[in-house]
C-alpha cells in the first residue's frame, strides 16, 4: 500500500512545524501560520487514521484468538472484520493522496489549443465541468481570470479550487482534453476535433519560500472583461504580470481593487514558479513525463466522442463510459481515482 511508509517522515514533519508554532513570531504573518496549523492537522489526521487501522487490526488479531478457544458465535468477528476491511480501503485511497502538495488548494488554467471558435467553446465546457465536479465534492471556487472567446467559449481562464485535498485530486486531470463532435458552428454540419489544456499546480502559501525579484516582474494594468461585474471596463483594476526569466504570464482580474487583482496573480505566479521548480527537480531524478504537451493530436490524456457514438475514455488508465452527459455534469471521479491507484502515474 503507498504511503504507508511514508508515516515516520510524516511524524517527523509535523515536529517541525509545531515547533515553529513555539517561536515567538510565528503569527506574525496569520496567512502563513494558517497554512501551518492546516498542514499539521492533515498530518496528524493521517498518522491518526493509520494508527487507529493498527489498533483495530490488533483487536481483530485477539478476537480470532477468543473465537477459536471458546467456540464462540463468529458473527462479531464478521462484523468487525467487515468495518475493518471498509476503513482499510478508505485509508488506502487517501494514501494516494500523500504527496507532497496533495493537501493544498489547486490553481486550473485552461487554455483552447486547434480548433478556433470550436476549441473555445470546448474549453467553456471543461470550465463547467470543473465546477460541477467541484460542487460535488464540497469544494468552493474563486475565478481569477476569464478571457471570453470572441464568437463563444473562452480564450482563457483560471480559477482556484479549495477544499482539502483539491490539488491532490485535480492533478490527475492535468494536460489536453480531445473533444469530437458535430461543431454547432458548422452550417454543413460536419464533425470536428476540438482540443484544450488543462494545467493543475497546487497554490502556495507564504511558508514555502519561492524567491520572486522585483526588477524580474513587468507589471501591466488594463480594464476587465468579460466576466466580473459591474466595474467591467469602468477602471484599469486588472493585472497582468510577465515573469521575465521564465516568460510566464499571469492576469487577474476578478476584484474591484487592483491591489487584490496584484495580490492574487503574484500568488498565482508563485504557484507557477514552484511547479516549474518541482518538475525540474523531477526530471534530474528521471522520473517525471510533463504533462505539457502540444495542444493536438495525439497528445490528448482523454477523448470525449459526442458522435458518431457517445464515450469518453481515458488514454492512460484505458477507464471509459457511455454516459457522456454525467462526464460533463462533473462525473469525472472515476478517471480521477483511477489515475491516482496506478502507482506508475501517480508520481509525486
Amino acid at each position: 500500500m503507498r504511503g504507508i511508509f511514508d508515516l515516520e517522515s510524516r511524524k517527523k514533519k509535523t515536529d517541525q512545524l509545531e515547533a515553529l508554532t513555539n517561536k515567538p513570531n510565528f503569527w506574525d504573518n496569520n496567512q502563513s501560520a494558517q497554512a501551518v496549523l492546516k498542514e499539521i492537522t492533515i498530518n496528524k489526521k493521517w498518522v491518526d487514521s493509520f494508527e487507529k487501522l493498527k489498533q483495530e487490526l490488533e483487536d481483530i488479531s485477539e478476537l480470532i484468538e477468543l473465537t477459536e478457544q471458546e467456540s464462540d458465535d463468529s458473527r462479531e468477528l464478521e462484523a468487525s472484520f467487515t468495518k475493518f476491511l471498509e476503513e482499510l480501503n478508505r485509508f488506502e485511497f487517501s494514501s494516494f493522496l500523500s504527496g507532497r502538495d496533495d493537501h493544498r488548494n489547486a490553481l486550473v488554467n485552461i487554455h483552447p489549443g486547434a480548433g478556433g471558435t470550436e476549441s473555445m467553446d470546448w474549453a467553456q465546457m471543461l470550465f463547467r465541468m470543473y465546477n460541477r465536479w467541484a460542487e460535488r465534492q464540497n469544494f468552493s471556487v474563486d475565478l481569477l481570470d476569464f478571457q471570453p472567446g470572441d464568437e463563444a467559449g473562452l480564450k482563457s481562464t483560471t480559477f482556484e479550487v479549495k477544499g482539502d485535498f483539491a490539488y491532490g485530486f485535480l492533478k490527475a486531470e492535468s494536460g489536453v482534453h480531445r473533444l469530437v463532435r458535430i461543431s454547432p458552428f458548422d452550417a454543413n454540419n460536419r464533425r470536428h476535433t476540438s482540443f484544450v489544456s488543462v494545467h493543475i499546480y497546487p497554490v502556495i502559501e507564504d511558508n514555502v519560500e519561492i524567491e520572486i525579484n522585483d526588477e524580474d516582474v513587468r507589471i501591466d494594468t488594463f480594464r476587465a472583461s468579460g466576466a466580473g461585474g459591474q466595474h467591467v471596463n469602468k477602471t484599469s483594476s486588472a493585472i497582468r504580470l510577465t515573469h521575465i526569466p521564465s516568460g510566464i504570464v499571469v492576469s487577474c482580474q476578478s476584484e474591484r481593487s487592483q491591489h487584490k487583482n496584484k495580490e492574487s496573480a503574484f500568488r498565482v505566479l508563485k504557484s507557477k514558479l514552484y511547479q516549474r521548480h518541482r518538475e525540474e527537480e523531477a526530471k534530474k531524478m528521471e522520473k517525471f513525463d510533463s504533462s505539457k504537451k502540444k495542444i493536438e493530436w495525439g497528445s490528448q490524456i482523454r477523448s470525449y466522442v459526442f458522435h458518431p457514438y457517445n464515450m469518453v475514455k481515458d488514454h492512460r488508465t484505458n477507464v471509459e463510459t457511455s454516459n457522456i452527459q454525467a462526464v460533463m455534469d462533473g462525473d469525472v471521479q472515476q478517471f480521477i481515482e483511477s489515475f491516482l491507484s496506478d502507482p506508475q502515474l501517480n508520481v509525486d
